[in-house]
């Protein structure tokens, strides 16, 4: 028998149905909210332990073209591969998730969620954490303790929590937090542009906005997270009996390798390739495996791996946390060195090769017009769409030293590319319309190549001499918590990555941020100690950013570079360059081999080509069809919601008669569409039982919009 549990959360209700359907996984829950209907499900393999030291999670979140009443595009009609949204989605619950399963967790466990049907205006990144945390909460599984998600909107300096869609495109924020009642998990951040926003004005987020924002936000995890926790105990299944894998390492064994080989580990840390120093730590467990005191006792080459691997965590933190030294010697406020060059590939528009200590990005700039976005489909949306703005991450094996052919772009990848596309995207001129690629190829990895990446593209974009409103650089944070004490390290390597318990990347500018993401690998933190590291974050960027600047004044401009010219002319002559069937825009283009872009409405026009003489004989050209030209008298529109209101009784007179309905001209001027179905509460089949050609009327204004008006009959 399901259990169903209606909840009402921010205004909005929401029917969780446990065990309805799914009832051979572990826990299911079908999850409706306005129309929306998702399905969760959780699997565990209980009876078959992976061999790892992590927890085997995979996360599946699957938008069904069926949800939205579409057919999938394209030859094939069986829905595809997931799209860069659903991936993205998928990472997102996943690093939500993963924390909650206990240390030593090693049964292969799927978490799927499915999208049955669709609401236009509905986050569906909230829902699906939320439906998966519910399934997974209420499931078998030592899961106890509920997780769901919440985004933060800022319109009109007003925080809002889960905005619609329709309100997300006024907002100049989108934060997406998931935690617990007492716990933030995960957090990503990114400003927005929006038609309020100046291009002068990158979205001004700054730390403490971003703090009250997110101390907003948890307020509301908890709230929800209590009545989940409340609402859902009726619904939780027993927990099964489930043995978690414990890493038994002899206390005897780690004293004799902290006395023994503290120097061999010391040196051991300092090699900052990760291949290089995992061979080191291997050949000092082969040198204890020979040694007097493994051969009078019996350990396995794994146990004294693993206490290799123990002592060296520990000599890390300890470090850090009492000595204030890193492994390579940096202060925990200090940025590695940094090297810059631009436009080192003499065919590309731009590029920018940043090395940042053992990590580099090399990104390529590439430009390209309005048709050469990347067209993709929406399932809250009809039709396609298109991508003008793209950043492509590619991570191949031997940026970190490993002998690995490169396939696909990996789920990772696609993460990191999102990363620096949220952080660079609102540094773009609001009504920039053409094509832009950045291309970050990893070179060397060593921590945080996504924020390499971040600063090599930022300083590409300048290379290809696209107006930015300002430079964005970004770093990697990290944290270590022992006992009562911590400790914040800026631009963080991969030793201090895998061995601390935080790891968060931030991007800016001078004044503001522009994107966070933060995953938390031990609980959650307190508010201050967030607005600590932001700070010490900021510090980081202003000087990774002046370096920048220093970079971008040494910048020569690619000869690959498009050459452009923009100018404008009278819009009432845009249509005497166009000519009859666009015949002469087509003639001036073979003639000059440009490419021209045109605006019909303002008159604005842009040449670009490889060559400058061609480009500027086209405008001379353009200038001169232009100046014979007489040009044409455009009809000024007229803006009806300032001359009608909704229910105003008007008069006017019929124009036209149609199938379908009657066109009346108006007192106060322009047209008005009385539809058949407006004349009369019954049915009409002739518009002419009711009304004639020059018949005047009095009429109803039904709906007024700028450019068009609904009539009805007063009895409606």
């Amino acid at each position: 028998m399901s259990i169903i549990s209606e909840l009402e959360l921010n205004y909005t209700k929401e029917v969780y149905k446990f065990d309805k359907v799914s009832r051979q996984a572990n826990g299911s829950v079908l999850l409706s909210v306005g129309n929306a209907v998702l399905l969760a499900s959780v699997v565990s393999e209980l009876d078959n332990p992976s061999s790892e030291d992590f927890v085997p999670l995979t996360v599946q979140y699957i938008e069904k073209s069926y949800a939205a009443s579409k057919i999938p595009g394209g030859f094939i009609k069986r829905d595809g591969k997931p799209s860069d949204f659903e991936t993205l989605t998928s990472r997102i619950i996943d690093r939500s998730l993963r924390p909650l399963f206990p240390q030593g967790y090693v049964y292969p466990t799927t978490i799927t969620i499915m999208v049955l049907s669709v609401d236009e205006q509905l986050d569906f990144q909230v829902l699906a954490l939320n439906a998966a945390s519910a399934a997974l909460y209420t499931s078998d599984l030592p899961i106890n303790k509920s997780v769901c998600a919440v985004r933060v909107g800022l319109i009109n300096d007003e925080l809002i929590i889960n905005p619609s869609v329709l309100q997300m495109r006024e907002s100049n924020l989108d934060l997406y937090l998931a935690g617990s009642k007492e716990e933030i998990l995960m957090i990503e951040m990114k400003s927005l542009n929006t038609e309020k926003n100046t291009h002068s004005n990158t979205n001004i987020i700054c730390e403490e906005g971003l703090v009250s924002a997110i101390e907003f936000g948890q307020n509301h995890l908890n709230k929800s997270n209590t009545l989940y926790e409340s609402e859902f105990k009726n619904a939780k299944k027993i927990d099964v009996e489930v043995k978690l894998n414990e890493v038994n390492i002899s206390t005897e064994l780690l004293e004799h390798i902290k006395n023994t080989y503290l120097n061999e580990l010391n040196d051991a840390i300092k090699v900052m390739a990760k291949k290089e120093r995992s061979s080191e730590l291997k050949n000092i467990a082969i040198l204890l495996s020979k040694s007097e005191f493994c051969t009078n006792n019996d350990f396995s080459f794994d146990e004294l791996y693993n206490g290799v691997n123990i002592v060296k965590k520990e000599i890390v933190r300890d470090m850090i946390i009492n000595e204030n030294i890193r492994a390579d010697g940096r202060t925990l406020s200090e940025v590695r060195p940094i090297c810059i060059e631009t436009n080192i590939l003499p065919s590309a528009h731009s590029s920018c090769l940043f090395t940042r200590g053992e990590t580099q990005s090399l990104v390529i700039t590439t430009l390209g017009d309005i048709k050469d976005g990347q067209m993709y489909e929406q399932l809250q949306e009809k039709g396609t769409k298109t991508e003008n703005f793209m950043v492509h991450y590619n991570f191949p094996g031997f940026s970190v030293g490993e002998a690995k052919p490169i396939f696909g772009v990996s789920r990772r990848e696609l993460g990191h590319g999102n990363l620096a596309k949220r952080a660079l995207q609102s540094s773009l001129p609001i009504n920039y319309k053409d094509t832009i690629r950045l291309t970050s190829e990893i070179l060397e990895s060593n921590g945080s190549s996504s924020m390499a990446t971040v600063c090599a593209g930022s300083l590409a974009m300048k290379a290809a001499n696209i107006n930015t409103s300002a430079l964005v650089a970004g770093v990697a944070m990290g944290a270590i918590f022992k006992d009562d004490k911590n400790a914040i390290l800026t631009d963080i390597m991969g030793l201090e990555d895998h061995d601390g318990d935080m790891d968060f990347k931030v991007a800016g500018t001078n004044e503001s941020i522009t994107a966070l993401q933060m995953d938390i690998k031990l609980g959650g933190i307190s508010l201050e100690f967030l607005q600590e590291a932001l700070a010490q974050a900021r510090n980081a960027i202003t000087h990774i950013l002046n370096i920048m600047q220093e970079a971008q004044e040494q910048i020569v401009k690619s000869d690959a570079l498009p050459k452009i010219q923009e100018f404008s002319i009278e819009a009432s002559k845009i249509f005497s360059v166009i000519g009859k069937g666009g015949l002469v825009i087509r003639e001036i283009t073979e003639k000059y081999n440009v490419k021209v872009d045109l605006n019909k409405d303002t008159g604005d026009i842009k040449v670009s080509g490889d060559n400058e003489k061609n480009i500027s004989d086209c405008v001379n050209h353009i200038n001169d069809i232009a100046s014979k030209s007489k040009g044409f008298v455009k009809k000024e529109k007229i803006d009806f919601t300032k001359l009608y209101e909704e229910d105003e009784i008007v008069s006017g007179k019929v124009l036209r008669i149609v199938d379908f309905g009657a066109f009346v001209e108006l007192s106060k001027g322009g047209e008005g569409l009385l539809h058949i179905s407006k004349m009369s509460k019954r049915r009409v089949t002739n518009v002419k039982d009711f009304c004639d050609i020059d018949d005047k009327i009095e009429i109803k204004v039904l709906k007024v919009t700028k450019d068009r008006i609904e009539l009805s009959f007063s009895e409606f």
